[in-house]
């Protein structure tokens, strides 16, 4: 891809990618975009009356960080992350990913779709489903990432 450039000069760490701003606001575009698209795509297969659904909201930060925990890489993040840090950090992780090219944008779509599930629409059920898709996600990024923490 030719966006490998921007992160040539990140060292190879778990710390350095999940820690890097710049990554993580390059995420924070992808990750808003990949879930609207995703959310939308799901809400209209599922609903009963068969219409089409679009949502333009962004993804709420306790998704991303109860999704990082779940997938047990809270050590990408800096200490004493508090919630906004640990979601900086899931975004940090897709773009470097991303800008590997080792994931495309309909590949994160597609993962989040196939893996929302239940009732989205009610804030409190769409943390819990969503956060679910997002640990997938990660799980899914991790083998493209740094293995030990150093």
């Amino acid at each position: 891809m030719a966006f490998e450039f921007l992160i040539q000069n990140l060292p190879y760490t778990q710390k350095a990618i999940g820690t890097d701003k710049g990554l993580a606001k390059l995420g924070d575009g992808i990750v808003n975009f990949s879930y609207s698209v995703a959310k939308s795509v799901y809400l209209s297969q599922n609903n009963s009356s068969k219409r089409i659904i679009r949502t333009g909201e962004k993804v709420n930060k306790s998704i991303l960080s109860i999704a990082l925990k779940s997938a047990n890489m809270k050590s990408f993040a800096k200490n004493r992350a508090d919630s906004h840090d640990l979601a900086n950090t899931v975004e940090a992780i897709v773009a470097y990913v991303w800008l590997k090219d080792l994931i495309s944008i309909k590949e994160i779509i597609d993962l989040l779709i196939n893996n929302l599930s239940g009732n989205i629409s009610h804030r409190i059920k769409e943390i819990d489903n969503a956060a679910h898709a997002f640990t997938q996600l990660l799980l899914s990024l991790k083998k493209f990432l740094p293995e030990k923490e150093l």
